[in-house]
């Protein structure tokens, strides 16, 4: 067996190589190279071909971290005095050197965005590298990479008592299956789906269950993984928010849905008119804790958010990421290529 690694632990998650002979102890391999993501606290690997799929045999233990404790690369600044306004801390966040530090900033910066009552949630970072951008990788690849990091980020997010009262949402029911055969096996999260494709709903047949008769009154936490592949997902992620989120202290996590796409109208309005919608009186409900977006180019750099902070371009000087400019506010993508990085 033989580890390849980069010389930047940012660039890309490590990959395994893996020869004709098979690895022995806990975990079944083909022989051909697949996703590994190595973290501090564990080692989880698997891998995802269709057809020809191997599952870990192991489960992963839980973990909880104490909420108060600081990870490299965070410096506390102040607690808020006014309690009307905020309960969190407020944190000096760096960009990330690697996922396992990227990970923690995340599970600080949801964890203060739930003590400010923020129950709609949006967490977005790249998966093929923290300087890559959507599409550097296959796209089952970074759902792949997506679905290894949000284990990781429930491992270290949720206390051992609350994994049964989440329920984890999946693009749809074939994803649930690969999930429970790998890195989700053997846990008490409640594994479920926002669709499941049928040709008898396609020509008008069949009976669509609502979302809210899906979920169970014990449901706490609903976290949807990358609901990005198919348009209609986001509209079921709309209709569980508004079905069994509201008026309720439930929370609901987006976990890297690509919400850009519908707010940079990637979608043309007049083919959809309730994605359209979705941009007009959904996606601004959303509180932003956790984000990164890069931008390439000759005068490239990263949009850089981590809750309660401020929104940063930041721009790459040798080893480190320094800020070039801030707001309260999230710019749109268009203004920091055209107008911030270009003007800094």
């Amino acid at each position: 067996m033989q580890f390849t690694r980069l010389p930047n632990s940012s660039e890309r998650l490590p990959t395994l190589s893996c020869l004709q002979n098979r690895c022995k102890g806990d975990f079944s391999l083909p022989s051909q190279q697949v996703n590994v993501q190595i973290f501090k606290s564990d080692t989880q690997i698997f891998c995802r071909k269709r057809g020809n799929q191997r599952s870990a045999k192991r489960p992963i233990s839980f973990g909880f971290h104490d909420p108060n404790h600081l990870a490299p690369g965070m410096r506390r600044l102040r607690a808020s005095s006014d309690s009307r306004t905020s309960t969190s801390t407020e944190i000096d966040v760096e960009f990330p050197v690697d996922y396992s530090e990227l990970l923690e900033q995340v599970k600080v910066a949801t964890q203060s965005a739930l003590m400010d009552s923020k129950h709609l949630l949006e967490i977005e970072f790249p998966t093929a590298g923290l300087d890559s951008v959507s599409g550097d990788d296959e796209g089952g690849i970074e759902m792949n990479s997506s679905m290894t990091l949000i284990r990781e980020f429930c491992r270290r997010f949720l206390k051992p008592e609350e994994a049964t009262r989440t329920r984890i949402f999946f693009p749809e029911a074939k994803e649930v299956e690969f999930a429970k055969k790998t890195v989700f096996e053997g846990v008490s999260f409640k594994m479920d789906y926002l669709t499941k494709p049928s040709l008898l709903e396609d020509f008008g047949f069949g009976t669509k269950v609502k979302m809210v008769k899906r979920v169970q009154p014990t449901d706490e936490i609903f976290l949807v993984a990358y609901p990005y592949f198919n348009v209609d997902e986001m509209l079921v992620v709309e209709e569980l928010y508004k079905d069994a989120v509201v008026h309720t202290d439930r929370k609901l996590i987006i976990f890297n849905g690509e919400l850009d796409r519908i707010r940079s109208g990637y979608y043309p309005p007049f083919f959809y008119p309730k994605i359209a919608a979705l941009a007009r009186n959904f996606l601004p409900k959303f509180e932003t804790a956790y984000y990164i977006h890069n931008f390439k180019g000759r005068v490239g750099g990263t949009l850089f958010r981590s809750y309660p902070g401020p929104w940063q371009v930041l721009r790459k000087v040798g080893d480190k990421h320094v800020c070039i400019h801030q707001q309260e506010t999230m710019p749109s993508l268009k203004e920091v290529a055209l107008s911030i990085l270009p003007s800094a």
